[in-house]
């Protein structure tokens, strides 16, 4: 009896592993460690981006929680509060450029951490 059933191929587990790791940190640790396979790939490319991304959006985010705590009463509240929504929304747009990339499976870098998260993640 045959079977029509083909492996994936490792493009396939590529966009997987792209898609699923733009899902918080916790999404980058199920594609790193049970859908990444191949060191060159698409899955690989798009897993050094989202490092990257996770680890800066966190960092802005705490630091914008911590300006904002400190500025919540003062004269320079609406300040804030604009440095606030604009981080955020750069944000977000950031993950939805990255993540349509991974979806339609392209090499796309994200603007402005793209570049640099290929070389300083160079061993994933």
């Amino acid at each position: 009896m045959e079977t029509n059933e083909n492996p994936p191929s490792d493009d396939d587990d590529g966009k997987a592993a792209g898609i699923v790791s733009y899902f918080f940190i916790i999404g980058w640790l199920i594609a790193y460690f049970a859908l990444h396979h191949s060191k060159k790939g698409l899955g690989s490319y798009q897993l050094r981006q989202t490092l990257l991304f996770h680890i800066i959006s966190t960092l802005v985010v705490a630091a914008l929680d911590v300006i904002f705590f400190y500025l919540l009463f003062s004269p320079d509240y609406w300040a804030a509060s604009a440095l606030n929504w604009l981080a955020r929304t750069s944000i977000i747009a950031l993950w939805i450029f990255g993540f349509l990339g991974a979806i339609n499976g392209e090499k796309k870098p994200m603007p402005l951490i793209g570049k640099k998260a290929q070389s300083m993640f160079s061993g994933i």
